[in-house]
This record gives structure tokens, C-alpha cells and sequence, in this order.
């Protein structure tokens, strides 16, 4: 089995995010999609060890923001690669709130969504929370930025609490 037929499917880059209180959660994901039409439903899957799982569990909500082409691996790397506990991944970038209270940046974004958490599945090292979109803006007109797009352009690299990590060897 060649587990690396995984790397074709189709994926974008997403900021999800939540706040609960005065705890602010934010992770880069390649797991957000549509779900449905009617209610307009959306999935984001994020790592059980990642701290913004918990805020959105405990917010019962989140903004999903999608990543554009203008972001950069500074970007990438404020969302992707430093955890929430001990950094502002907000601070010192435009930042708005979705209608719930969670926040996204408007850099290097080209739309967001605000969305209700209306059910959560345990999928092993993550959990797949499906949210109601109650909130939704276009921020640009940039490219969105896809997975595919970050790995050949970008060079960048998959961590290991990501969902599509596959270690080598």
C-alpha cells in the first residue's frame, strides 16, 4: 500500500479559529469542505492535541478563513507552526470576529466563514466538528491557496498533528 495516494486529493489551506471567553484558539488545516446545501453545513477536522480543538469545543463554534496564494510561510508558519498557548497568532494582524464572537484575519484570506457547531465525531487522533454557517464574507478576489499549491510552490512541509502527516520511511 503507497499511503502517498493520499497527497492527490484536492485540498485547500484554512485558518480555524474559536474563542471561549478570554482562551483564543487558531491552527492552519488542509480538512476544511462543504458538506451541504440545505442547511449550508461545513467540516473542519483538527488534532485532538492542538489547543484550539478545545476552544472550539468548549465556544461550540468557529470561523473558517481560506487561505490565499498572497499568504507566505511566515503566514503559514504563525498558524501552522506555533501553538496557541504561549503565542497571539492574532496580535499585530488585522483580525476581525464572525457574528459568534471567533475571530479571523483578513491577511492573506480570501473568504470566511462563521459557522454554529452542530455536531462533533471522534475519528481517532482528531475530532470532525460540523458547523452551520451563520456568518459568510468574501474578502478578495486572490486565488485560494491549495495543498498542492503550498508543498511545489511554497515547499512547505506537513506536520505531524496534521490529518494528511505521513511519516517517512
Amino acid at each position: 500500500m503507497d499511503p502517498k495516494a493520499l497527497f492527490k486529493f484536492s485540498s485547500g489551506l484554512y485558518v480555524v479559529a474559536a474563542s471561549h471567553g478570554d482562551d483564543v484558539g487558531a491552527c492552519l488545516i488542509n480538512t476544511g469542505m462543504q458538506l451541504t446545501a440545505e442547511p449550508l453545513q461545513v467540516q473542519v477536522v483538527i488534532n485532538k492535541e492542538n489547543h484550539t480543538e478545545s476552544v472550539v469545543r468548549e465556544a461550540g463554534s468557529f470561523s473558517l478563513a481560506v487561505v490565499s496564494e498572497k499568504a507566505d510561510m511566515m503566514f503559514i508558519g504563525r498558524f501552522g507552526f506555533r501553538s496557541s498557548v504561549d503565542f497571539d497568532k492574532f496580535g499585530g494582524i488585522p483580525c476581525e470576529h464572525t457574528s459568534l464572537g471567533d475571530p479571523y484575519t483578513t491577511e492573506c484570506t480570501c473568504a470566511m466563514l462563521g459557522c454554529k457547531v452542530v455536531q462533533t465525531l471522534d475519528v481517532g487522533t482528531h475530532t470532525l466538528f460540523v458547523g452551520e454557517v451563520v456568518d459568510a464574507e468574501v474578502l478578495s478576489d486572490d486565488a485560494p491557496m491549495t495543498y498542492t499549491y503550498y508543498h511545489t510552490v511554497l515547499k512547505g512541509k506537513t506536520p505531524a498533528k496534521a490529518s494528511s502527516y505521513i511519516p517517512e520511511g
